[in-house]
């Protein structure tokens, strides 16, 4: 038996309200609560031993590369710069938040609820070492960047031997 593709709405690609299994129609789709998002599987390593809430929502990213840099794109629009907590190692970066909904809505009110409200992460493990002391992070008008300098490995420098 084929699975077969299922079509996502845009606001569930941007908004991380689907987890990876829910792409194919022939796949049990997880039990959660609706307008919440599956939770996500996150590997045990974890930065500083630190804890991620396993009813997170995933935030979806995008990651590519110039020769100089990695560079780590989200949409996090509605979220406060000082709201998100990003931390980072050689080789892996973890984003949190929360999305706070403003108001409170009942659902008898409601006519449709695909926006995605509550706490967010994201762990990225990167395919190189990247230069933590040098690394940056901007939000503007609900995009979050985060700039990562790779580390040159191929660098080298001479030490001169002091004597006394």
């Amino acid at each position: 038996m084929a699975l077969t593709p299922k079509k996502r709405s845009i606001f569930d690609r941007i908004s991380g309200a689907h987890s990876v299994d829910d792409d194919f129609e022939d796949e049990p789709l997880p039990t959660r609560e609706p307008g919440k998002p599956s939770p996500i599987n996150r590997d045990t390593h974890a930065l500083d031993s630190h804890h991620i809430d396993p009813s997170a929502g995933e935030l979806p990213v995008d990651v590519h590369q110039t020769p100089s840099e990695i560079i780590i794109r989200a949409f996090v629009a509605g979220v406060r710069a000082d709201e998100l907590n990003i931390s980072i190692s050689r080789d892996m970066v973890i984003v949190e938040g929360e999305r706070a909904e403003r108001e409170n809505i009942t659902a008898a009110d409601s006519f449709t609820r695909e926006l995605f409200w509550g706490s967010f992460a994201r762990t990225i493990f990167l395919p190189q070492e990247i230069d933590v002391e040098n690394s940056s992070a901007v939000a503007k008008d609900g995009l979050l960047t985060i700039i990562l300098p790779k580390l040159d490995k191929a660098r080298q420098t001479r030490l001169r031997v002091k004597t006394n």
